[in-house]
């Protein structure tokens, strides 16, 4: 999802700064196909973003005064200038009137500007809709905008953050680099200068969230070598090759599915399904697995068939006898 977003406003500014751009070239640009192009003017326009074709295969431009200007102040350099009708007044013998009036124009593109990157975002996320939970959906929001913003500028941010493995809050500073939506969750993918290395931040843990002056290099970094072989978001380092059988009953629905690996898929002659991948860590996987239940069976390793029998025997123990808690209304 970050990759997406950051070719969005990748696409606006080549619109505005190149009026009749075509999608062959925002591709070259984007280092994308023409087809996922066209995918992202259709998120564009959905988000109410301006823009018009020019005529066949003579590109795109916006209509009307639509523009994302390129004022890229930080707040410290805004206030300073803020500040300037304090100097002008000593001054106003000396200065033209028309000064003013420039003053006032370049203050209103500032505002307009910031106003508009916010809705912006607002108006993408919002047609990208994650299913966030409710219960966070408004915090998370608050917190993807710096976020997004400091990935675009590349700017390092400083967070504060809560670890719920450890269950502790610790401030970070963090190199951002990509957003990743996982199980209808978002997560932060950077360098953390606390623990010297990448680490992955689930964003609705994040705190506080401040966007610093200092910038920051990815340099060669290829995420996706970085997540190869991981099933969701917890990677590992391991190489687990599993082989699994499905069931005719849900081999269809295992077909269906949308992966982050790219798995091989064999049909069995019964209408079942024989599933191989590699994965760097199982308990994603295996999580992903449970809900199959009698309906996928574990082929190998024999590690890990032997594992989940393990782990079935503990489950039905649970259900073994009468429970320990009586319906609400029995005597």
């Amino acid at each position: 999802m970050s990759d997406r977003l950051a070719r969005l406003f990748r696409i606006v500014t080549l619109i505005q700064s190149t009026p009749g751009v075509t999608a062959k070239q925002l591709a070259e640009r984007c280092e994308t196909t023409e087809r996922t192009i066209y995918r992202d003017l259709e998120i564009l326009s959905m988000a109410g973003i301006p823009f018009s074709s020019m005529g066949r295969g003579r590109g795109y431009q916006f209509q009307s005064h639509f523009s994302l200007y390129p004022l890229d102040w930080t707040d410290e350099e805004a206030l300073a200038f803020s500040m300037l009708p304090s100097v002008m007044n000593q001054l106003k013998d000396l200065l033209p009137k028309e000064f003013l009036s420039a003053y006032e124009k370049v203050m209103a593109v500032y505002y307009k500007e910031k106003r508009t990157r916010q809705d912006i975002i607002a108006q993408v996320m919002d047609v990208i809709q994650m299913g966030t939970i409710a219960l966070n959906q408004e915090r998370e929001n608050h917190m993807l905008i710096p976020i997004v913003e400091a990935i675009l500028k590349q700017k390092r941010i400083q967070a504060v953050y809560h670890t719920q493995s450890r269950n502790e809050t610790s401030i970070r500073l963090i190199d951002p680099y990509y957003l990743i939506p996982r199980e209808f969750r978002l997560y932060l993918l950077g360098f953390c200068h606390i623990k010297n290395g990448m680490r992955i931040f689930r964003v609705s843990r994040f705190k506080e969230i401040s966007v610093l002056e200092e910038t920051f290099e990815k340099n060669e970094f290829n995420v996706r070598k970085y997540l190869e072989n991981t099933w969701s978001i917890e990677r590992g380092h391991d190489t687990i090759p599993f082989k699994v059988r499905f069931s005719p009953d849900v081999a269809r629905y295992v077909k269906e599915e949308e992966f982050y690996l790219s798995p091989k898929m064999t049909d069995l002659e019964d209408g079942g399904l024989l599933f191989e991948v590699v994965v760097n860590k199982d308990q994603e996987f295996l999580r992903w697995l449970y809900q199959y239940g009698p309906k996928a069976e574990i082929l190998e390793p024999a590690y890990y068939r032997k594992k989940m029998k393990d782990f079935l025997r503990s489950w039905a123990a649970h259900y073994e006898g009468a429970g320990t808690l009586q319906d609400e209304g029995e005597g």
